[in-house]
């Protein structure tokens, strides 16, 4: 059980990994990366299509990842 969770936490961090690196970015310009922000700040649209997919789809990641790392915690500690 404990290496059947186990393999399942090391091929969700890679999905996790991979979908990150999906993500559309969302700065415009190196300046707004230093300063933090950008002056439309408060005029952020809700996500849309393919983004709001791939926040549904690294949400689900994170949350699966922190459940089987949970899990293995409780094994191995019993």
């Amino acid at each position: 059980m404990y290496n059947l969770l186990l393999t399942g936490l090391m091929i969700d961090s890679v999905l996790i990994i991979i979908a990150v690196l999906m993500q559309p970015s969302k700065q415009d310009d190196a300046m707004s990366a230093l300063s933090g922000g950008s002056p439309d700040l408060f005029q952020q649209q809700k996500a849309r299509g393919f983004e709001a997919f791939m926040q549904r789809v690294t949400v689900v990641l994170g949350v699966i990842f922190f459940v089987l790392a949970l899990a293995l915690a409780y094994l191995s500690s019993h």
